[in-house]
């Protein structure tokens, strides 16, 4: 019997899988997809030993099953899935290939967010006082000036200088009197990239085109307005991680950004700051920490457009002529239009037109982006002026690295080729030639070297062809030394120059160099001189050069920064030609119902408003810039267009009972305006309280104070006291004593103002 027990057993079927023990169920179960795990449970079918899951599941999971099908699927079935129930913790893993999982961009292509640019209404007046006095020229005083208005529907500018000579001066040499420069008006849309303008402007232009000022319009995109965005293409980094990872982005060697990825395809789209070629090293880390590291060379280069960016100038008016000579001079009519576009992140196609009544010109172009060995660029013109014929051909290329650059240009005319530059100017000739190569190599901390070689075919005919040799390395500290060595061919002396550079970390930096001219002069120059603090002081500078063949040149100069003004006065000069100078440059605001003096504002700014409290501090970027007038204000002149600075106000120097809502804030202000920055400060009418009862002992830790006249309510605390805000001249209080019961108390609060009054005991009945 015992044997017949033994041959049974081994007749009988093994034992049932775990799955197969429970047959047709309906699971809720927790999903993992290559070991992410989803928010929702979901359901699972089990009949007889196999799982099924509706095909719209693994979709929301992310999962793209090839072939895309539907309705209820056997996940056994599926090749290149793999399922797996954990019955214990009620979770179904699922591992299926990277690339079935979505697409993950990693980083952003934008350096920050778009911050809208603000203007608020006002104007601005430039200006810059300078008066020379020359031991054989006389004297003259010449005053630059700029007008601005400005306001939601643009800017309005004008520029001129007024100029008189005395002393013994000759004035007939120069324009005396006032003399206009430029009037014009411009808007910005900012919701499509565009600048239009209106006046005396300088019309848009590409490497191998020319720019002529001309009284008219011009419609432009203008890139300048966001800050934020990155034109030129930028390398993609792409991969697949087939579980949860970290990655690590190194570029050149220092790390750029650390970002962690779910299981798929992935493209790292950081912003890389360099230009030129380069090596990405890309590690990944799963989180058994297996790392796979992975390196990318790629070439960056601002030359280039995005693919699909659209980069554009149209200009239209008369010509200016006589320009810095006469007020209101101007030509015959003329218009210029330049396009670029990316046709891909490795091509630019560029295209500039030109015409007047005796002018057609047309030419096309583009930058190549050649793989990693750097860019390309070729454009092709022709003219037809006053019935002559003639083409221009650019050719060059370019290439940088962390340790070599190199640059090659040029530039040839055929023909009687003409640009707008000829058509109110026939003296002018252009030049039939120019080309020119530069170099340089960085030899870490053995220095840098650099050569460069200019040849130049003028129109007449004449030629002049230069080479120039430099080389610098840091010294000691944070000293250098630079040795150049420049000749024109076809002479046969070279001109050299050494210098060394010692900054001093108080009191300033000193220069000194030997030179040698190309005509064999000897010259030894000495030059010590302290920049002007960037908050406000004083700086100089002193010089001194002697050589074989001159007199001693000399000179000193000193600046003075304030907040409202720069003041500068200095001599130079060798023995019997000394020229003595001063100068003042500043500007003034008028804005908020007020007039404004600060140093000289060349783009946009900010006048802070602290809602008349004065003195109280204001930081522009971390740094402190001043402090609020007798009128709560204080002008920060130093911003850029469209840039997002952050301002500050530190109150800790106000009273106790002035309450600042916001002490920081970021803005954006449109270029060559101003805007109105208000940190709100009001004065809190509070007081602390101290409340006893009818024997004079102090009420019960936390019976609850309310204020009769606005609701607010608050706790009574140690030895009696309570602090309360909001209050009024004559205020009313209901307490909920702790131990039970209720009393009331009245009081009236002090005049006194710039801190808290402590008032009481008081009894409440």
């Amino acid at each position: 019997m015992l044997g017949s027990g033994l041959v049974l057993a081994e007749e009988l079927p093994p034992p049932p899988t775990e799955v197969a023990a429970i047959a047709d169920a309906t699971l809720y179960l927790e999903l993992l997809v290559n070991q992410m795990p989803k928010t929702e449970l979901v359901a699972v079918q089990q009949r007889a030993g196999r799982l099924y899951l509706n095909s719209e599941v693994l979709r929301t999971a992310g999962v793209s099953l090839p072939g895309n099908p539907q309705g209820e699927l056997a996940l056994d079935a599926i090749a290149g899935l793999h399922a797996d129930y954990d019955s214990q913790n009620q979770r179904l893993h699922l591992q299926v290939p990277p690339a079935w999982l979505p697409d993950q961009q990693v980083g952003e292509r934008n350096l920050y967010s778009a911050t809208e640019a603000r203007s608020s209404f006002g104007a601005l007046f430039n200006y810059d006082l300078y008066l020379n006095d020359s031991d054989d020229a006389g004297s003259y005083l010449a005053a630059w000036n700029e007008l601005r208005l400005f306001d939601s529907w643009g800017t309005f500018s004008s520029t001129g200088q007024w100029r008189q000579a005395f002393n013994g001066a000759p004035s007939g040499e120069t324009h005396q009197g006032f003399l206009r420069y430029d009037t014009s008006w411009r808007f910005t849309d900012e919701q499509r990239l565009l600048t239009y303008e209106a006046g005396d402007l300088v019309t848009g232009a590409l490497p191998w085109s020319s720019s002529v000022r001309v009284g008219g319009l011009r419609l432009s995109r203008d890139f300048a307005i966001r800050p934020d965005l990155v034109t030129y293409p930028l390398p993609a980094f792409a991969g697949e991680a087939a579980v949860p990872t970290s990655l690590d982005l190194f570029i050149n060697g220092y790390k750029a950004s650390t970002s962690e990825l779910q299981p798929g395809p992935y493209t790292l789209t950081n912003v890389p700051f360099i230009n030129g070629a380069g090596e990405a090293v890309v590690v990944t880390t799963d989180a058994l920490g297996r790392q796979v590291s992975t390196t990318l060379p790629f070439y960056v280069t601002s030359s280039l457009l995005q693919k699909g960016l659209v980069d554009y100038s149209m200009s239209a008016g008369s010509l200016r002529r006589d320009y810095g000579v006469r007020d209101f001079a101007y030509g015959p009519g003329v218009a210029s239009a330049s396009l670029r576009y990316g046709v891909s992140d490795s091509f630019t196609l560029e295209s500039h037109a030109e015409s007047a009544e005796s002018l057609m010109l047309g030419g096309l172009g583009g930058n190549m982006r050649l793989g990693n060995l750097g860019v390309l660029n070729a454009a092709l013109a022709q003219s037809q002026f006053e019935g002559d014929n003639g083409h221009q051909v650019a050719l060059g290329y370019q290439y940088n690295s962390q340790r070599i650059g190199f640059s090659y240009q040029r530039l040839q005319r055929y023909g009687s080729y003409a640009d707008l530059t000829r058509v109110d100017s026939q003296d002018l000739q252009l030049s039939q030639r120019s080309e020119q190569v530069t170099f340089s190599l960085n030899l870490n901390q053995y220095g840098n070297i650099g050569a460069g070689y200019f040849d130049v075919r003028a129109g007449d005919g004449t030629r002049t062809r230069l080479l120039n040799f430099s080389y610098s390395k840091p010294m000691w500290g944070s000293s250098s030394l630079y040795l150049s060595a420049n000749r024109e061919l076809g002479d046969s002396q070279w001109a050299v120059q050494a210098q060394l550079v010692i900054p001093f970390d108080l009191h300033g930096t000193l220069a000194m160099a030997l030179e040698r001219s190309q005509q064999g002069e000897r010259l030894q120059r000495v030059n010590y001189s302290r920049a002007v603090p960037v908050g406000g002081g004083v700086g100089y500078n002193l010089g001194y050069a002697a050589g074989s063949e001159r007199d001693a040149y000399r000179q000193a100069d000193v600046t003075w920064r304030l907040q409202s003004v720069q003041l500068q006065a200095g001599v130079y000069g060798s023995s019997g030609e000394m020229t003595r100078w001063a100068d003042a440059s500043g500007s003034l605001v008028w804005m908020d119902a007020g007039l404004f003096a600060a140093n000289r504002i060349d783009d946009a700014f900010v006048l802070v408003s602290t809602d008349g409290y004065a003195d109280v501090p204001v930081r522009y970027e971390n740094q402190e810039v001043g402090r609020t007038d007798a009128g709560g204000h204080l002008l920060v002149p130093y911003s850029s267009g469209y840039y997002r600075g952050k301002y500050e106000i530190d109150p800790m120097d106000l009273p106790p009972d002035i309450l600042a809502t916001e002490v920081e804030q970021r803005v954006a202000v449109r270029r060559g305006s101003g805007y109105l920055l208000e940190f709100p400060l009001r004065r809190v009418l509070a007081a602390s309280v101290e409340l006893v009862d009818a024997n004079r002992q102090v009420l019960t830790l936390g019976s609850h104070v309310t204020h009769v006249e606005t609701g607010s309510q608050a706790v009574v605390g140690w030895d009696g006291l309570v602090y309360l805000e909001n209050l009024a001249p004559h205020n009313s209080l209901q307490v909920e004593l702790a131990g039970g019961g209720q009393c009331r108390v009245a009081f009236d609060l002090p005049e006194a103002q710039g801190s808290i009054p402590l008032i009481g005991p008081l009894e409440c009945k």
